[in-house]
């Protein structure tokens, strides 16, 4: 494996610390996070039957972790990838008014993730799911609901900088927005991770718009499942997609890192369209779809926020597993030793 840590990184706070200060990043931003967007914490499953619809299947590649259940006539469930369906599902079964939403701590397995810096096996994040006021399907929402969200962010960095000095804030003031085909038009000989990588450098924190359609080389920026984030909305003559990605500057591992991916969500038409565009059609018949399709679940938007990349961005760590417990090769322990750097 390539080099997991910079040259000369030497964190400055052991495990035990580290541990403290995790619950702490996590406590408050949770907290803001709620305030900001009227979000009400909600108890998840870690688990869902097979063939229902409700799983995310991410990219369309990687595998769920499954099992069969021996007092239900062996019934196959599967781990969840994240909660983007069943989220919805749950404002429209909690009832929950237009303009308020759900969050919850959302734990994952997936086997077939990289393991590198940023990544890993085990997934952690807050999932949260907002009721859309009427006529609120536009970018110019979903700029607003992204703003509120870098500000529950910038306020967390603020006082993680208070409570341990050794983290000073360097977030921009604001975030800046631009289309992945915009970004293509700019840096047409980069890919996309290192366009992503030179925007982030240049504006410290940006949201990628449009995560998921086929761009104009014919490639797409980033994989996006066909049933939940809506990228395939026209939002003018040569963009589309109602949906993007929250990408900041990490400091300590010079390079970006991805801490949100989210969206407005398929309506009826977008979610027809989408599933033609994939060759995904058979999935209208599924429990999920056709109570989508009946009009039974409210208009939202929502997302995952990484809690560990949180962490790791706030309390300037420069590997995911000094801030979640998780599994990693031989190598990587002893790269992690030789920085003094425990791996938890």
């Amino acid at each position: 494996m390539s080099t997991q840590f910079p040259d000369g990184y030497t964190p400055f706070m052991d495990a035990r610390h580290t541990e403290r200060a995790v619950k702490y990043v996590k406590d408050t931003f949770e907290r803001e996070l709620s305030g900001e967007l009227y979000l009400s914490r909600v108890t998840s499953p870690l688990f869902v039957a097979k063939g229902s619809g409700i799983n995310d299947d991410l990219n369309g590649i990687e595998r769920p972790v499954s099992f069969e259940v021996m007092n239900l006539d062996n019934r196959k469930m599967e781990i969840v990838h994240s909660l983007a369906k069943w989220k919805r599902m749950a404002l429209a079964d909690y009832s929950f008014e237009k303009g308020t939403g759900l969050y919850t701590d959302m734990n994952a397995i997936r086997p077939d993730d990289d393991l590198d810096q940023i990544h890993s096996i085990y997934v952690d994040q807050w999932d949260w799911e907002l009721a859309m006021p009427d006529d609120s399907r536009t970018l110019d929402y979903l700029k607003y609901i992204v703003e509120k969200i870098y500000g529950a962010l910038k306020r967390t960095e603020f006082l993680i900088g208070e409570m341990f000095p050794q983290c000073p804030p360097y977030l921009p003031e604001s975030i800046t927005f631009i289309h992945s085909e915009d970004a293509l038009k700019r840096y047409p000989d980069l890919k996309p991770a290192e366009r992503e990588k030179a925007l982030a450098e240049e504006y410290g924190a940006i949201f990628i718009i449009g995560i998921g359609k086929v761009l104009e080389d014919g490639v797409v920026h980033g994989g996006r499942a066909p049933d939940y984030d809506d990228w395939s909305t026209p939002t003018s003559d040569s963009t589309y997609g109602l949906n993007g990605d929250i990408i900041v500057w990490d400091r300590v591992r010079q390079d970006s890192l991805e801490l949100s991916s989210m969206g407005i969500r398929v309506d009826e038409e977008s979610l027809l369209r989408q599933l033609a565009i994939t060759g995904k059609e058979e999935r209208k018949d599924l429990y999920w779809h056709k109570r989508l399709l009946d009009g039974q679940f409210p208009q939202s938007v929502g997302g995952g926020i990484g809690q560990s990349r949180i962490c790791m961005f706030l309390l300037k760590k420069a590997h995911i597993g000094e801030v979640q417990a998780s599994v990693w090769p031989d190598a990587v322990h002893d790269e992690a030793a030789e920085h003094d750097v425990t791996l938890l």
